[in-house]
């Protein structure tokens, strides 16, 4: 098998299936808008401060030669955001929203299928950026691989709607509600067209059970883990220090962060809470008063995150509805075990009360209770940090990348 791979920006978990691909000897090609490699003129430009971001686009020297770019509209939205133009960038009516991004890509991807070499058997395309190619793939008789990074819209709906009866105060945190029904369609679309799909978590994997049809196989292969941190020293809580208590992620009640504040509340003073991450919204009263309270910041470079993470005591996690969330396994690379839901990755990587602690989603008296079991019995932390790290250790990204190599040429 021969596939073309496409993503509009590239992450952790793109270029693990990319360089796994590539050394199973089956891609092909690879299209995405903007991407980095030593000596090029985009690598040259990422060493300008106001450009460094580009440096998060870089991806394996063996990937450039097989690598087609589109970058103009991803490099604009870049500009409009720094310039501070929010018009430009408007969830889905922007010129330059990512919604614009995507859908161009998509288009242009699209267009390049069988008209130019590479030959391909497959295109492996991203939720949102997959219809138009999964069209011209079905014209030429090429398979089309989808996958989902984030749970089912519809599920979404089912599940965080309730959020808005039992925290309405924090209703205005809900951004997922406001994708238009154009937008809805094509993500039917692309799951109705997808011959194969895949998922990192098997909460993902359960929400497709909302899906109004039938769909074909879906496949759970979990995420690989960033590099293993060294060996850390646990702070000994038994002089009184408060229980360091840590939450990276979007600042909306998507990610439970209203149970969070409440069942930190009922602690007082023998917990010390940091968040890291940026609001949803700026019309939420009642998070701008509960960060007031906390230690707040509201962004970080990826390493200082990782190193935050190991100053702290646990990382609690506690969203109501996550495709994965990569902060779990970054928090357990460095040592730091995770208070989690079920409706993330948790159960796919933490055994509970063994290498971190699984919770019920939207049950605050839940996740209250594991941070009070940690303050019973604070000892339990470095043996499940420890734990978690040898998890870490067993399952690098690049396992993530050689195991979905090896469904496709199945």
């Amino acid at each position: 098998m021969k596939i073309i791979l496409s993503h509009p920006t590239g992450n952790a978990n793109v270029r693990a299936v990319a360089t796994g691909l590539l050394q199973a000897g089956i891609l092909t090609g690879f299209h995405t808008t903007v991407a980095t490699f030593p000596g090029t003129f985009l690598d040259r430009l990422s060493s300008f401060s106001a450009l460094a971001e580009l440096s998060r686009r870089r991806f394996d020297p063996a990937l450039k030669r097989i690598t087609r770019l589109w970058p103009w509209r991803e490099l604009a939205r870049s500009i409009a955001l720094k310039a501070g133009l929010p018009n430009l960038t408007a969830h889905e009516t922007g010129l330059f929203s990512v919604d614009a991004v995507y859908q161009s890509f998509d288009r242009r991807v699209a267009a390049s299928l069988g008209c130019t070499p590479p030959e391909a058997d497959a295109v492996y395309a991203y939720e949102d950026g997959a219809y138009a190619s999964f069209l011209r793939a079905k014209q030429l008789r090429i398979q089309c691989l989808y996958d989902l990074p984030i749970g089912y819209w519809r599920a979404a709906r089912r599940l965080l709607e309730a959020e808005k009866t039992r925290w309405p105060e924090w209703a205005a945190t809900l951004t997922n509600f406001e994708d238009s029904e154009a937008k809805l369609a094509r993500k039917d679309e692309e799951l109705r067209l997808a011959d194969r799909i895949f998922v990192a978590s098997q909460f993902t994997a359960e929400t497709l059970n909302d899906f109004p049809g039938v769909l074909r196989s879906v496949e759970v292969i979990p995420y690989g883990f960033p590099a293993v941190g060294e060996p850390r020293q646990y702070a000994d809580l038994s002089d009184g220090r408060p229980l360091k208590l840590l939450f990276v992620g979007g600042l909306s009640q998507r990610k439970g962060i209203a149970d969070l504040f409440a069942a930190v509340a009922t602690l007082g003073s023998q917990v010390e809470l940091t968040i890291v991450g940026r609001k949803a919204t700026d019309n939420c009263p009642a998070l701008n008063a509960a960060l007031s309270r906390h230690h707040w910041i509201e962004s970080l470079p990826h390493a200082e995150v990782l190193r935050i993470m190991r100053e702290h005591d646990v990382l609690v996690f506690p969203s109501l509805f996550e495709g994965f969330g990569l902060v779990i396994t970054e928090a357990m690379s460095q040592g730091t075990p995770v208070i989690t839901t079920n409706r993330t990755a948790g159960p796919d990587v933490i055994q509970h009360g063994h290498n971190g602690w699984l919770i019920e989603a939207g049950t605050t008296a839940a996740l209250q209770t594991a941070i009070e079991h940690l303050l019973h019995r604070p000892s339990v932390i470095a043996e499940a940090g420890r734990a978690a790290m040898e998890t870490a250790r067993q399952r690098p990204w690049s396992r993530y990348g050689q195991e979905l190599a090896a469904a496709l040429a199945k």
